[in-house]
């Protein structure tokens, strides 16, 4: 039995990730008590017992968990931004094709994808690879987003009673346009601009859709059915596969997915307007179900196991 600890656990990521295993019998859940959670040296000791440690962290707080790292056998699984663009970690999101999944086999570090980036990637990737776009393709991408995805100060303000009424209606951000998920959606695309990102909060509490717009002069060849070939192709398993005409009446929920691990993709528009569709949950696939994946794939067990599909 692998014994496993979260570094961060009282956050959304990690709480689901404790939700997701505490039933399992392959692992066992190893913990500090509160009072010792944020205690530098009871953290480095418990990351060097354990087989497996999930980051559920900073980026700051997580380069430094891994500095505290002297076990060679130690596999780390970090859900922060910090290593996602490191050549050295695999990129946990092992659909894209065997070079990743291989990766994630033979690592002990691994990255998990951002939230947002998660579903850019899947719907981009593939039409890179293919010669669909060229690298020079200039991309916006629009993400619908549950509060969640906030953390627990964000949860905080959407569900507390004196809440503003400025958060009954949806919020974009990211305005600046440096969000922290830029730099891995480029890089893992295989991209040579980042996109023009459009983030946007909702008043819901999980889930997520993001949408990438292409018109048929971005296309170096093909059209929408040779995309929706190549994703029929790649995508067809439980966790991430393509679906047809998944859409409600004409219209697309954000939460459609919401509690679940699993991510569909779907093709709308015609042949000089095509929209590329994500849907997940930011806590499920975007985050702690993409990291217990990876947990499952290091184990050589079932991918979908303690995973909601």
């Amino acid at each position: 039995m692998k014994k496993v600890f979260i570094d961060g656990k009282a956050g959304t990521t990690g709480l689901r990730i404790a939700e997701r295993l505490s039933q399992r019998d392959d692992v066992e859940l190893i913990s500090l008590s509160d009072d010792l959670r944020k205690d530098a040296s009871a953290r480095k000791k418990m990351i060097n017992e354990a087989d497996i440690v999930f980051l559920c962290l900073s980026d700051a707080a997580s380069i430094e968990a891994v500095s505290m790292v002297e076990n060679e056998n130690t596999v780390i699984i970090d859900a922060s931004t910090a290593h996602r663009t490191n050549p050295d970690w695999a990129y946990g999101l092992p659909e894209l094709g065997a070079e990743f999944y291989d990766k994630i086999v033979s690592s002990k570090r691994i990255a998990v994808p951002g939230c947002h980036a998660s579903g850019f990637i899947a719907l981009v990737y593939p039409l890179v690879k293919n010669g669909i776009i060229s690298k020079d393709t200039l991309l916006s991408a629009t993400s619908l987003t549950g509060y969640s995805g906030g953390g627990k100060s964000m949860i905080a303000d959407y569900e507390g009673e004196d809440r503003c009424a400025l958060l009954d209606a949806p919020r974009q951000y990211g305005i600046a346009q440096k969000h922290k998920h830029l730099p891995e959606m480029s890089k893992i695309t295989g991209l040579n601009n980042a996109p023009a990102f459009l983030p946007i909060v909702g008043d819901f509490y999980s889930g997520m859709e993001v949408t990438v717009p292409l018109f048929k002069q971005q296309l170096l060849k093909g059209g929408i059915e040779d995309i929706k070939e190549i994703y029929r192709n790649l995508y067809n398993s439980p966790i991430l596969s393509y679906e047809e005409g998944g859409d409600e009446g004409g219209f697309l929920s954000a939460n459609k997915l919401s509690g679940k691990d699993s991510m569909r993709i779907s093709v709308y528009g015609n042949e000089d307007r095509i929209l590329l569709v994500a849907r997940y949950d930011n806590l499920g696939k975007g985050a702690s179900g993409a990291a217990v994946e990876c947990l499952n794939i290091k184990l050589g067990c079932e991918k979908t196991k303690a995973l909601e599909i």
